[in-house]
């Protein structure tokens, strides 16, 4: 249930990043054009960014989640089977690690009780946080920014899901002693 539910989210991240990889080629052409008749669109380079921000961390979610992550396997390669499943699970312990504290520290940088305690008006929220996530605007788009970096919150939820996924398969691994680990499960 847990690999499925984390390769499942991995193919709708790697949509999403395809179409977001394709919009940014669009903005980016219908911006030059903008600039070669004399009329730029600033925002449109503000959104092509935001959408390449969006794109690599949607990507990244999914590479995590197939191993595909570049990697040095000098050491590993060189370990007989027992040390590279136990390297592999290493390395899926950290990246859940990691993961998990992303976590935290998104709900600590967005802090959404207290901003439900403040009732959802961000003036008494900043007063009382002195977190001023909710008030700052793009430059040219005039969007709250937090809205761009709610992509933070998502790549940290997702790699945890990953991240367990691939340290459950790792834990199975290491006791199924017929099963090699391959160079991609290794990061």
């Amino acid at each position: 249930m847990l690999q499925r539910l984390s390769s499942g989210l991995a193919r709708c991240e790697e949509t999403a990043a395809a179409a977001l990889a394709a919009a940014v080629t669009c903005l980016i052409l219908v911006n030059i054009a903008f600039r070669v008749l004399g009329n730029p669109l600033y925002w449109i380079s503000e959104l092509s960014i935001y959408a390449m921000i969006w794109m690599t961390f949607l990507i990244a979610g999914a590479v995590f989640k197939r191993r595909q992550g570049v990697a040095v396997t000098l050491l590993s390669d060189l370990l007989p089977r027992n040390g590279r499943k136990l390297v592999g699970l290493w390395v899926d312990v950290m990246v859940l690690v990691f993961a998990v504290l992303l976590v935290w520290l998104c709900w600590r940088w967005y802090q959404p009780l207290a901003l439900a305690q403040a009732g959802f008006d961000i003036g008494a929220f900043q007063g009382q946080t002195f977190n001023f996530i909710y008030a700052e605007n793009t430059s040219t788009l005039g969007v709250k920014k937090f809205w761009a970096w709610l992509i933070v919150p998502w790549f940290a939820l997702s790699l945890s899901l990953h991240g367990l996924a691939n340290l459950a398969q790792s834990i199975t691994q290491w006791r199924n002693p017929a099963e090699e680990p391959s160079a991609e499960t290794l990061l």
